[in-house]
């Protein structure tokens, strides 16, 4: 069964408690401009991502220090609390602005996440304070579920002036999703993969046209 229709035939009523937070924060340095707004297969990498999560969430937020950039696509938005934390200011922002007691947590560049491993993700979360992808000794700590209960794991590692989201793994409840779960919605891993240089971006597009 193809990855696409395991996604269509994965059903479940969206989550009461669980906001979907798309984090557009970064300044893309690497790219030399704003990635979230380049294209993939003709759409932007950033409509991609909403376009897979939105019928999972009711909720939808945009996490940005750029919001006129992303007026148009007509969703609320926050900007950091504390700037300059990276995705860490994000996650922090998202579970402080939030109703819900919990986030699913992307990055805006993920051009090929899959809403039935992230309906997987939810279905799964129980009484965790987080679910994150590893894959062997790889974490995806931008494609996770995070609860308000990691706040006080976050506020301090903002006070040690740490900036790695895993540095709060060792002080909270994680389950993680190993590769195995994993391959079983997404054989080839595409989920994680994003864009960082026109080189990746490139190379994103070859697979696009696979």
């Amino acid at each position: 069964m193809s990855d696409a229709s395991k996604d269509s035939d994965t059903i479940i009523s969206s989550p009461k408690d669980i906001t979907g937070i798309i984090l557009a924060g970064g300044k893309s340095l690497r790219y030399g401009k704003n990635k979230a707004l380049v294209e993939v297969g003709g759409t932007r990498l950033i409509e991609r991502v909403i376009s897979v999560i939105r019928p999972l969430f009711e909720n939808l937020i945009i996490i940005t220090n750029t919001p006129r950039e992303y007026d148009y696509l007509q969703l609320p938005m926050r900007e950091d609390i504390i700037k300059g934390l990276g995705p860490l200011g994000g996650v922090y922002t998202g579970l402080e602005t939030i109703s819900d007691e919990s986030g699913f947590f992307v990055a805006c560049d993920m051009p090929f996440i899959q809403g039935s491993l992230i309906r997987y993700m939810v279905e799964i979360r129980d009484d965790f304070d987080a679910v994150v992808p590893k894959i062997d000794w790889k974490i995806e700590p931008l494609h996770a579920i995070y609860t308000k209960n990691c706040l006080p794991a976050i506020e301090k590692l903002i006070d040690a002036r740490g900036y790695q989201i895993i540095e709060i793994f060792d002080n909270i409840r994680v389950r993680y999703v190993k590769e195995e779960e994993i391959r079983s919605f997404d054989s080839r891993l595409k989920s994680f993969l994003n864009v960082n240089s026109p080189r990746e971006l490139a190379y994103i597009n070859r697979l696009e046209g696979e």
